[in-house]
């Protein structure tokens, strides 16, 4: 029987063809699966991540207040300045970070013969390294940690703890309901005067018994009481405390807000010698607030 002629051509043709389409098959195969994990693996990373916050990084603290509000928190008793002084005074110490990208801080002081005045900046940026937790979420637990370690009544935005009632004034209504009608409202009223006088107050001095924040029973409906700001940033609050020491008295203001994933904590006292002379709340508060208002403005610009 004749052979066939061998045409060395073909065979390869059909070599090459059925070697591509073994290749395109397996190809084919395993690039759909990876490409359906990849897309799946997406879909389920982009839907569990949380925002991130507003802010990547942040202002150098000295150079954030106007040089206005630094001359009218910190004002003087009359005296000249020279260049250097006001230069040492108003440009402020800034705090030494590790990572100015997340905390910066800044402090400034003024003494003069009617006191001292301090104010202190603290700028942290909260970052998340939960993907189910945003940044926003994270800065808010923060805050309100430093709300209930303040003991700020709840109410308005953001989420602080209810004040925990102070055992004094447990004490009193209990006191009250067992006296009953017996015991008239006068002697009652005058008792309580007593008990709202903070311990080291001089003889005589009536301002610090009724001052909201030397006493943490005493009515908190008053303007200057520690309280919850609602017209500032994301959530705020504004903390008051008058403080009675051997050296003298001083009260300390302090301004927490928070916007976005920033949290900002302005702290500013003033210090006397002469415990008669109690440091003025209102106009430490106005001070305080209206700097915290300032700051807000300029991180949202």
């Amino acid at each position: 029987m004749p052979r066939k002629p061998f045409v060395p051509g073909a065979a390869l043709v059909v070599a090459a063809a059925l070697a591509a389409g073994l290749t395109a098959c397996t190809g084919g195969s395993g690039s759909d699966g990876e490409e359906g994990d990849a897309k799946s693996g997406g879909t389920s990373t982009s839907s569990q991540a949380a925002e991130p916050g507003r802010y990547q990084t942040l202002p150098e603290a000295c150079g954030l207040p106007a040089r206005g509000s630094l001359r009218g928190m910190l004002p003087g008793d009359g005296q000249h300045l020279s260049r250097d002084e006001a230069k040492k005074i108003y440009d402020g110490q800034p705090d030494i970070t590790y990572d100015t990208d997340r905390r910066v801080g800044c402090r400034w002081n003024r003494e003069t013969t009617a006191g001292t005045r301090h104010l202190s900046l603290d700028i942290q940026r909260v970052v998340s390294y939960d993907a189910a937790v945003s940044d926003d979420d994270k800065a808010q637990g923060i805050y309100d940690s430093k709300a209930l370690a303040a003991k700020i009544p709840s109410g308005g935005n953001g989420s602080p703890s209810p004040a925990t009632p102070s055992p004094s004034a447990t004490k009193d209504k209990s006191e009250d309901k067992g006296k009953g009608a017996g015991t008239g409202t006068t002697t009652n009223s005058s008792t309580d005067q007593k008990k709202k006088a903070p311990s080291g107050s001089p003889s005589g001095a009536s301002a610090p018994a009724a001052d909201p924040s030397a006493d943490p029973s005493a009515d908190l409906s008053d303007s200057t009481a520690p309280r919850v700001l609602d017209d500032l940033g994301d959530a705020a609050f504004l903390n008051d405390k008058l403080v009675t020491a051997d050296s003298g008295v001083h009260r300390d203001v302090t301004v927490v807000f928070r916007t976005s994933n920033v949290i900002v904590t302005l702290a500013y006292d003033q210090w006397s010698t002469d415990k008669t002379m109690l440091p003025e709340s209102q106009e430490l508060q106005d001070k305080a607030r209206s700097l915290a208002g300032e700051l807000s403005e300029s991180l949202s610009e």
